[in-house]
């Protein structure tokens, strides 16, 4: 018997592997590129993908109708001051805003949309600690030493005092609490640091109660061990829908299409028009310049300076900075290099919408 079989065997494999990888180098490399796939309008995708008919629509509806007998359940941890962290496959909004309508019909519910692109967390906060004073007045009940100066409107407030507000003395237990649903906690309009610690200041404020959905793999990662034991106290609910996210997408782009040129236009139509007019005219020569100079990488700004000051539109660097910061706040200008390592200022439109955009300033 030959013991060394195994061992030559081992090396066939090994040795017909690395000739087949070399084998697979030497051949000719595809040509094919991502840009030559035919990509289809936003909105025709979309309308397409409304169309598709849904599956298995009773089971679904089962799955989630039997959620409705944790309701009770979920009262009670929000009422033991506890947070609700839902998270599974599929939207969540019908389900968490189902059960606020209907199991916390005693108490004040405001509603944040993480999934829109931005939210003013600041805002949120005024809005609850005016509806916690409301509540206040009711009752004809005064927070004692806990908000000085209440004749000061809250909208002129620091958060820090806003958050001292909301966390006031503890509640008895007749007193009832402000309910936030929100979500996509994990949303672009919410997932930045300073936001996230915003909220869970909030979540452990004593008359504020937290009811909040992820969809991300990633969530936990915003918080660290404070935020999720001590601040948001989450109770974890695995609630699986397996709805589709309508909603929720239509304020993303979708991967399979390429942007509306007219969509583009009439959003940055909107923000020019919130602008002064010598920032519209300064907006303006980038986009002759850029239409009338296809091939070039953008307007340098010492170029763009130059012509904004002759036309008497900017009387500093300084000015023309301010309005370029505007542009980029809005995403209306970009920066890039040109081969000569200079930055150029660009606007990432179409020509089509960018000649659309002008005639509509004009």
């Amino acid at each position: 018997m030959d013991f060394n079989e195994p061992e030559e065997e081992e090396f066939g494999f090994s040795r017909n592997y690395f000739l087949a990888k070399e084998a697979g180098s030497s051949g000719k490399k595809s040509a094919r590129k991502l840009s030559d796939i035919n990509v289809v309008d936003e909105q025709e995708l979309r309308e397409a993908s409304a169309n598709i008919e849904p599956k298995h629509q009773n089971d679904i509806a089962a799955l989630v109708n039997s959620y409705k007998t944790l309701y009770p359940k979920w009262v009670f941890d929000l009422r033991c001051g506890f947070g609700l962290l839902m998270y599974g496959f599929g939207s969540k909004k019908s389900l968490i805003e189902d059960f606020a309508s209907t199991s916390l019909t005693e108490y004040s519910v405001v509603v944040i949309n993480g999934y829109l692109q931005s939210v003013n967390i600041k805002q949120v906060i005024i809005a609850l600690a005016e509806i916690l004073m409301e509540q206040f007045k009711s009752k004809r009940k005064t927070p004692s030493g806990n908000f000085p100066k209440l004749q000061q409107p809250f909208s002129s407030r620091s958060m820090d005092d806003l958050l001292m507000f909301l966390d006031g003395p503890e509640m008895d237990e007749n007193d009832s609490f402000i309910c936030v649903v929100v979500n996509n906690i994990d949303g672009p309009g919410l997932r930045d640091s300073e936001t996230q610690q915003y909220l869970a200041r909030l979540a452990s404020c004593s008359y504020i109660r937290v009811v909040a959905s992820i969809d991300h793999v990633n969530t936990p990662l915003l918080w660290d061990k404070k935020m999720v034991h001590s601040q948001f106290n989450w109770h974890w609910y695995h609630v699986p829908t397996f709805a589709p996210y309508k909603v929720e997408g239509l304020f993303f782009p979708m991967i399979l299409a390429h942007g509306s040129s007219n969509q583009s236009a009439k959003t940055a139509v909107i923000v020019l028009q919130s602008l002064t007019p010598n920032a519209q005219s300064v907006f303006r020569i980038l986009a002759e310049y850029q239409l009338s100079h296809p091939d070039e990488e953008g307007m340098a700004i010492d170029n763009l300076y130059c012509i904004s000051r002759e036309r008497f539109l900017v009387s500093s660097q300084v000015t023309l900075n301010a309005h370029l910061t505007e542009f980029k706040d809005h995403e209306l200008v970009k920066t890039r290099r040109n081969p000569d390592g200079q930055d150029c200022l660009y606007i990432p439109l179409a020509n089509e919408a960018i000649e659309k955009l002008l005639s509509e300033i004009s």
